[in-house]
């Protein structure tokens, strides 16, 4: 296993994380707990020394499973990280009161490293209302936490102003795959915290597991006509660790096999890894994903705030990794779950984002044909 630099801290995190929150399950979505188990305790007995979970995975058994798997000798080998469910928190006592109960189900007297989950506009709002710099200091002093962070999905300008109005950041996760290279925090995000000495964490390195599919013809023929001998995933998971600001990658897997391969990967990782003609691949791809995509959005959200709502980057980018990846019944669910008044059917047609668009989109004309795309 290889290890490395992560922000200022004196501690060296192996390159690939334990995501515990795509476990085996059994017909009624129950862990398998013995195959879970075993998963977990072979990646650290191959070097792996960080398990990440959180509150909800697994309908909120991923935590008590984590704690069976860390018997026996195996919690003094790692770093265990949970996560605060922003969502849940209401009141100041709401933060003690999770982080407690926490405790309690990981079986532990503290916990290595703490994020406030999934932060937003309204939660990051809502944490600072709840006075959550005085709370974080008071329990890192309780010894409760070791180390505080946060785990991100909203735009870049947020992200900054998080990492601005806090200097007791440990350190960060984002999602960042060689697809989202201008999503959310992105690459910008990640160079923002590394200039600050913050760890970032990456999930989401296989994009939700879509870089470890076969892709479409157009791009697996320029794959295939390489010369790379890595694998779809390994290719995706070494263009992350080929970069210095990258502390480690967290997977999320799903069966003993895909432990056992990711380690190998791992093991094999390092910066500055990947040759030149490597690197030129991974652009390729990811030039020809763009191309495929039917809206030539590039996310770079100037049209939100829409005046009424209207989510529309997420909107394009559910239509176009419908098309891409032939999974239109997959994204019509996920469409049908965004609230009403932000799906595309809530457009007045006020044009305000077609003004600012530089991509020069028909916004209007294009979220009327999206509608009925996932409406038909």
């Amino acid at each position: 296993m290889k290890y490395r630099k992560f922000g200022k801290l004196d501690w060296k995190p192996s390159a690939l994380g334990f995501g515990a929150m795509r476990f085996p399950t059994d017909k009624d979505g129950n862990i398998k707990e013995e195959e879970a188990i075993e998963m977990i305790r072979y990646s650290i007995d191959n070097g792996v020394n960080y398990v990440d979970t959180a509150w909800p995975y697994h309908n909120g058994e991923s935590e008590p499973l984590v704690a069976k798997a860390l018997k026996d000798g195996y919690r003094k080998k790692v770093k265990v990280a949970t996560k605060l469910p922003s969502w849940l928190i209401n009141n100041k006592d709401d933060m003690e009161k999770y982080l407690d109960k926490q405790l309690k189900k990981l079986g532990l007297d503290s916990i290595d490293f703490y994020l406030l989950h999934a932060l937003n506009r309204k939660y990051w709002d809502n944490y600072k209302k709840l006075g959550v710099f005085e709370w974080i200091k008071k329990v890192k002093k309780e010894g409760k936490i070791k180390y505080i962070g946060f785990s991100f999905h909203d735009d870049y300008k947020l992200f900054e102003e998080i990492i601005n109005d806090y200097a007791g950041w440990d350190f960060c996760q984002i999602q960042y795959n060689y697809l989202d290279i201008d999503f959310q925090a992105g690459k910008k995000g990640l160079d923002y915290a590394a200039q600050r000495d913050i760890g970032v964490i990456i999930m989401e390195p296989l994009k939700g597991g879509k870089l470890a599919n076969t892709p479409p013809p157009s791009i697996d023929n320029i794959y295939q006509k390489s010369n790379t001998e890595r694998s779809y995933v390994d290719l995706a998971l070494q263009w992350l660790w080929n970069q210095g600001d990258v502390g480690f990658l967290l997977s999320g897997m799903s069966n003993l096999q895909q432990v056992k391969e990711n380690v190998e990967s791992a093991s094999n990782s390092g910066v500055n890894n990947l040759s030149s003609e490597e690197i030129e691949l991974v652009e390729e791809i990811s030039k020809r994903y763009r191309e495929l995509a039917p809206i030539g959005c590039t996310r770079c959200e100037y049209c939100i705030p829409c005046p009424v709502g209207v989510n529309i980057p997420n909107i394009f980018n559910l239509y176009n990794e419908g098309k891409i990846y032939d999974k239109e019944e997959e994204n019509t669910k996920e469409y049908n779950n965004i609230k009403p008044d932000e799906r595309a059917s809530a457009c007045v047609e006020c044009g305000s984002c077609e003004d600012i668009c530089p991509q020069n989109l028909q916004i209007i004309k294009l979220l009327k044909k999206i509608d009925n795309y996932f409406n038909k």
